[in-house]
């Protein structure tokens, strides 16, 4: 097990909390001396931190541990009770909400269509939506630690931000994180969706052993999310991975960036839905997809090769830009649409990828669905207030119910 290590705790004591809420995390019960270990803390620096987590509610004591001679440690483990995150994906059409503890367990989600997408009208759903979410909830209801917005990027790129039907109306200049902190009363923290995705397929889906992946993510368009070393990659402005207007056809498709020929006038749900609406089936939803998928509608089937043409020779560029651990396809696409998509784009281009050595796959398509994005931006404040860096200790694996969501390893 790799560790994650504190700093000295007179000069960073909120750092060493993180640091021993993380391994509990990970690792409870477990005992001050293993904690101790972990953490490359004192032993006393550990048992005053542990006494404050207890007092605040974030960790309780399960007992002790009966193991060789003498009293037996005490145990400690997270407060499922002790606190919870919101997930909050505002997309082109919907809100999608989450709610997960601490200790990572989904407690409950929502969705909502929204007919119009600008912040006056997305700011009181989301307010609603969260207290929805609550309501559901069996007393005694977590206090709520803080909020993920996550929204498709590009952020404040001129002619990008706020044009065509994929991105969101009236949010150029709008400061959503005081915004919706004011609103709300927590901290909020912000992210793209692709980059979001990417954070929840890595700690709930087809990511979980992984530090270097990309992932290609469909929206309403298309997006990429980048992680280097277990850590999100977000670039200087944080749109970083904005693969959906890179150029693959001179003269091609006009986008509603204004250029021809991007990568989202191919390749994406919306380019999709496009050329079904000109065969008269009109506002195409996921349940519709997967029927039309299913029933080999001659649109799909040409989408899947047409999509696919394009987005290999990207994929093998990734490759030789990243050299990740292998590229993942996941969002909005029925799981079974994907999985051709996946298919069609075989043989893939030559890269750096094609090792000798190689056991795994290039290319494989995520697990975690419509909700990957929500569940990304629900882990986003636990990771940027309570848990020193994505990729912290591996911890030894434990099994666990699905709905959980191992927040690192």
């Amino acid at each position: 097990m790799s560790s994650t290590i504190g700093s000295n705790p007179e000069r960073n004591r909120s750092h060493n909390r993180r640091v021993v809420l993380d391994v509990v995390r990970q690792l409870g019960p477990v005992g001050r001396m293993e904690i101790s270990r972990h953490a490359h803390l004192s032993t006393q620096a550990v048992s005053n931190i542990v006494e404050e987590l207890v007092a605040d509610g974030l960790l309780i004591k399960t007992g002790r541990l009966r193991a060789g001679r003498g009293l037996p440690p005490i145990q400690f483990a997270v407060n499922p009770n002790g606190g919870m995150t919101a997930g909050v994906e505002i997309a082109a059409d919907h809100i999608s909400t989450l709610l997960v503890d601490i200790g990572g367990r989904i407690r409950a989600q929502r969705s909502v269509s929204i007919r119009q997408n600008d912040p006056g009208t997305v700011l009181p759903v989301i307010e609603t939506e969260i207290e929805a979410a609550r309501a559901q909830l069996k007393s005694p209801v977590p206090q709520l630690l803080g909020v993920g917005i996550v929204m498709p990027g590009p952020f404040n790129v001129e002619g990008m931000t706020s044009v065509g039907p994929t991105t969101l109306s009236g949010w150029l200049d709008f400061d959503a994180v005081a915004s919706i902190g004011r609103m709300l009363d927590v901290p909020i923290t912000l992210e793209n969706d692709a980059t979001a995705a990417a954070v929840g397929e890595r700690l709930h889906g087809a990511a979980k052993e992984l530090k270097n992946f990309c992932l290609i993510y469909f929206g309403q368009g298309l997006g990429l999310g980048i992680m280097i070393d277990g850590r999100p990659f977000r670039g200087a402005n944080g749109n970083a991975g904005e693969i959906g207007h890179v150029l693959v056809e001179k003269g091609g498709r006009l986008c509603s960036c204004g250029q021809h020929g991007c990568l989202e006038t191919y390749a994406s749900f919306h380019s999709l839905a496009q050329q079904l609406s000109g065969a008269g089936v009109e506002r195409v939803e996921y349940a519709d997809l997967e029927r039309l998928h299913r029933e080999k509608h001659p649109i799909v089937l040409e989408w899947i090769e047409v999509a696919a043409g394009y987005l290999a020779p990207q994929v093998a560029m990734l490759e030789n830009l990243f050299d990740p651990e292998a590229i993942i396809l996941g969002g909005v696409l029925p799981t079974g649409l994907l999985e051709d998509l996946v298919q069609a784009m075989h043989p893939l281009p030559l890269s750096v990828a094609r090792r000798r050595n190689r056991s795994e796959a290039r290319l494989i398509h995520g697990r975690t669905g419509r909700m990957t994005a929500a569940l990304g931006a629900a882990a986003l404040p636990l990771l940027e207030t309570m848990t020193p860096r994505l990729d912290t200790a591996h911890a030894a694996r434990r099994e666990q119910p699905n709905e959980e969501i191992s927040l690192a390893g």
